[in-house]
């Protein structure tokens, strides 16, 4: 038998051993091909999707912009409450001072007309002891004051009691015109400083009244585009279930060149395993043949095993809050547990009964996210933006938080999860979801925690 002869005999004796005992320790075999649609026929299936997109494009553009617009509105309504909230303060404020000024004005008063009660009187008595004096002759007192006397000493001793009393008249007189003289300066400076108070409350009043009128404004202003959005998404979740359609039949199409691709692999892994074991045979035959026949023997092959990574902390964080999808949003709730009651913020949110609800609000869904990785931030989406790495938008990557503001303060965080979508809590009366990314007044930067 020639060389060539007997190795051609041991392939054809290992495939025949492979193929009698099939594929040992794999899947079974791999069934027929399925369908394999043409390049022509998925082609038209992306024209038909990308007809269908273009029109959901423009209503997803148009509702970002109505949204944007909403969320403007939001912040601008939440500021005018403050604004209306401080106006309130401000009120209260300058109606005790006015309060306070007025007792003060009327003590002031009081005490003023007191003093010149006083002062008549006294007077009264000088201008009595002074005419008596008078129609004596005397500048100490009445004659009748020195009659019946019995003695000099006696006369001396009642001429210092007149003086002395004389004295401590017109001394008290003095004293009494010089408080009165005080008394009157208060009440002045009391009547000016309940002028002033009264010009306050008055200017606070009026400051008062144009908050709350601005807030009543910007309250009709969201109502009104709140209304605007809500037909927009109408219209686009209309056209998005005629694009599902579309992208189902071509999806169909692809799904069938991805399974037979699939199958293709399949194909060839079955192809090499078969080769492999032939050649495993082949070598256990040529292993005999040559222990037969005095030769030595083959060494066997060993695989590496297939390392396989797990999922990430980004993952687990962006996992986190897509399972809150549907959720409904609640002014001032969510926690590292999960939603929780909203609370009051005497505005829309009360309007939407969110103290009443179960649910997320913005931030409180991002609390929600990060805490899966032990990431506990505050309960205010102006001290989330701050915190962990700031990068550019240019840089954004999944589990960045993007954060939108209005005159440099924070009203609204979202969870960027890639492919230029994000997942957020938006507003009172909707729901957890999955959106496209608003530019319309984003800040520039992304805060990076992993």
């Amino acid at each position: 038998m020639s060389t060539r002869r007997s190795g051609s005999t041991l392939v054809s004796v290992a495939l025949a051993m492979v193929t009698a005992v099939g594929i040992a320790g794999t899947a079974e075999a791999v069934p027929p091909p399925p369908p394999n649609p043409s390049d022509a026929e998925l082609q038209q299936g992306r024209v038909d999707v990308d007809s269908k997109a273009g029109e959901v494009g423009k209503l997803t553009n148009q509702l970002a912009q109505a949204e944007t617009k909403l969320l403007e509105l939001s912040a601008e309504v939440q500021l005018k409450m403050e604004d209306a909230n401080k106006a309130q303060v401000d009120l209260d404020a300058a109606e005790a001072a006015a309060l306070a000024a007025k007792r003060d004005a009327d003590g002031a008063k009081a005490e003023a007309e007191a003093a010149g009660r006083a002062i008549e009187e006294v007077r009264k008595q000088v201008d009595a002891f002074a005419s008596s004096s008078y129609q004596q002759g005397s500048t100490v007192g009445s004659i009748r004051a020195l009659m019946g006397v019995r003695s000099a000493d006696e006369l001396l001793e009642r001429l210092r009691m007149l003086d002395a009393a004389s004295g401590s008249q017109l001394t008290a007189l003095d004293n009494m015109q010089r408080a009165r003289t005080d008394k009157a300066n208060k009440d002045s400076l009391a009547r000016k400083a309940l002028e002033v108070a009264k010009q306050k409350e008055d200017a606070a009043e009026a400051a008062k009244r144009a908050a709350d009128a601005a807030r009543a404004a910007a309250v009709s202003a969201r109502a009104g585009q709140e209304r605007r959005a809500e037909q927009l998404e109408n219209e686009r979740s209309s056209v998005e279930r005629q694009l599902e359609e579309a992208r189902n039949r071509v999806g169909g199409l692809q799904n069938q060149r991805r399974t037979f691709e699939n199958w293709q692999e399949a194909k060839r892994r079955e192809e090499a395993e078969l080769a492999r074991q032939a050649a495993e045979a082949a070598a256990a035959a040529a292993s005999e043949e040559r222990r037969r026949t005095g030769g030595g023997g083959t060494r066997g092959t060993v695989q590496r095993p297939t390392r396989v990574a797990g999922s990430g902390a980004v993952q687990i964080v962006i996992n986190r809050a897509l399972s809150q999808l549907g959720v409904i949003y609640a002014w001032g709730g969510g926690n590292g547990s999960g939603p929780t009651r909203g609370i009051r913020d005497g505005g829309v949110a009360d309007a939407f009964g969110d103290y009443r609800k179960i649910g997320f609000d913005c931030s409180g869904l991002m609390i929600y996210a990060f805490s899966a990785v032990g990431i506990n931030l505050p309960h205010y989406s102006g001290y989330q933006y701050n915190y962990g790495r700031r990068v550019p938008l240019s840089q954004m990557q999944p589990g960045d938080m993007l954060f939108w503001g209005n005159g440099g303060r924070i009203h609204h965080v979202a969870m960027y999860i890639g492919g230029g979508r994000m997942v957020e809590a938006p507003f009172s009366g909707a729901r957890v979801r999955v959106t496209s990314v608003r530019y319309g007044g984003i800040m520039p930067y992304a805060a990076r925690l992993l």
